[in-house]
């Protein structure tokens, strides 16, 4: 734990400064001790959801250990969290979450206790999903200001340390909920995998992970060239497009689409928009996004240029 934490700030903050987000579960009281060894000042960061009765007490005991383990500070950031709001309970606590940690880190980069085994449910997740290798390369190490040191370490070297430290972590009731599909995932389906494939395949999925993730900004920054040179103000170029390969013109694209404002593009998306350069039959345009005000943006083929407009 000290080491995987260790050698993430060598890379990311060599300052030494960093701030924690502590549930009060075994990861995240695991990783607020390696960071209060490791690191020279540490924040930590605890969410109260309001989900459950007693959240506020154990929010509270997550700063009080957070305190007692050497943190410089350790504030309980309360949310509300919107039940109405699209993707589900757990989506919504998650936006909520992340929205709090942002406000309150301070500029500081965010430690978050992902595990090993995290990043491969997170992989068959994506999987699932079918939306291509972006969506199977899981979660990165440093993706400012979210940072994962623990992305190598075990679920269970996260309870041992809790454990020799003489540390009780929180059980929350929704981690062992089967209505959330990631709760199944770790309780059935990777145990079945790790049978009937003869075990690794938890550190066979992150490893995937890890190395699509190599591929993949590679690719990304090759395509980053390619919408310069196919950018035409607004627009993109037809031509230049159509010239180029399916995998990076793709890249392209999503790129475009998403600095105009597009959301939640999924992979028929994106193809559909491809069709526009690479299939043109004078279909009309594909809607990528839209507002609450019931505006929507659409792409579509103009004199041989690509172009998003609002209707």
């Amino acid at each position: 734990m000290r080491r995987a934490v260790r050698e993430w700030l060598a890379r990311y903050a060599p300052e030494g400064v960093v701030a924690v987000a502590l549930s009060g579960g075994a990861d995240s009281l695991a990783l607020t001790a390696a960071a209060c060894a490791e690191a020279d000042v540490v924040d930590a960061l605890t969410v109260d959801h309001g989900l459950q009765s007693g959240s506020a007490e154990v929010a509270a005991e997550a700063a009080a250990v957070a305190s007692r383990l050497g943190c410089r500070s350790a504030r309980v950031l309360t949310v509300t969290v919107e039940r109405s709001e699209p993707g589900g309970l757990e989506a919504a606590a998650r936006r909520a979450r992340y929205a709090a940690l942002d406000e309150a880190r301070q500029r500081l980069p965010v430690l978050l206790g992902h595990t090993l085994d995290d990043q491969a449910e997170t992989v068959l997740l994506g999987l699932a999903r079918g939306s291509g290798a972006r969506s199977i390369r899981g979660m990165a190490e440093f993706d400012e200001p979210w940072g994962r040191p623990l992305l190598g370490v075990r679920r269970e070297v996260t309870r041992q340390l809790c454990a020799d430290l003489g540390i009780t972590p929180w059980e929350d009731p929704h981690n062992s909920a089967p209505e959330f599909t990631r709760v199944r995932l770790r309780g059935e389906v990777l145990p079945l995998l790790e049978e009937v494939l003869g075990g690794g395949v938890a550190a066979a999925l992150a490893r995937t992970a890890a190395q699509l993730r190599e591929d993949g900004e590679v690719l990304d920054g090759l395509a980053r060239g390619l919408l310069d040179d196919a950018r035409e103000r607004d627009a993109l170029y037809i031509e230049t497009l159509a010239t180029v390969a399916p995998a990076l013109r793709r890249r392209v694209i999503r790129a475009w689409l998403l600095e105009r404002g597009a959301k939640s593009l999924t992979d028929s998306n994106l193809r559909a928009v491809e069709a526009l350069v690479t299939q043109w039959r004078g279909q009309g345009g594909v809607a990528v996004g839209g507002s609450p005000s019931g505006t929507r943006l659409v792409a579509a083929r103009e004199h041989g240029r690509l172009i998003l407009r609002s209707e």
